[in-house]
């Protein structure tokens, strides 16, 4: 796949990022994100598992504006988005995956129902759906990480499919 089909790929999913749609990534997006998880799921922002989100929604912002915010301004434009993950993430989607480890650990306590480490097929779908997936994608998104077909889903099959989605040209 040459470069630039590539960097179209990856702009594209600038958007899921861009809460706001602003046309930048900051902050503020992340904790929007947050937010709009703890109302989905009914979490009180307070609670460990509300102050733990926030938390690795800081940690996912700081780890993206390390990579990608070239120019120090607390955003990330999709030039710079496209250009942090050409030069910093394409051949290696394990660093991407580890700035979004403590976010999307967190993610799944507050979508997890029974605490058991793993979260349903459906409630997978609504957290896809809480970050501005379209309802088609999200449920096949969510049905191909199930691949035991146990209808849940867990750490291990998140991450690596979230930074491959993000870095690896598909």
């Amino acid at each position: 796949m040459v470069s630039t089909e590539y960097e179209r790929r990856i702009a594209a999913r600038f958007a899921t990022f861009d809460q706001d749609g602003n046309g930048y990534i900051d902050r503020e997006d992340f904790n929007a994100a947050a937010k709009a998880l703890l109302a989905e799921f009914a979490v009180p922002a307070r609670s460990d598992r509300g102050q733990a989100l926030y938390a690795g929604a800081e940690a996912f912002w700081q780890g993206m504006a390390g990579i990608a915010d070239r120019d120090g301004d607390q955003r990330i434009t999709r030039e710079e988005f496209v250009t942090g993950a050409v030069k910093r993430l394409r051949d290696n989607p394990d660093r991407f995956a580890e700035i979004a480890r403590p976010f999307l650990h967190a993610s799944l306590a507050v979508a997890d129902p029974d605490g058991d480490g793993r979260a349903t097929v459906s409630d997978t779908i609504r957290v896809l759906r809480v970050f501005h997936v379209p309802e088609g994608i999200a449920r096949a998104t969510a049905a191909a990480l199930d691949t035991d077909g146990d209808g849940k889903i867990g750490e291990a099959e998140i991450i690596p499919a979230f930074a491959r989605y993000f870095t690896v040209p598909e």
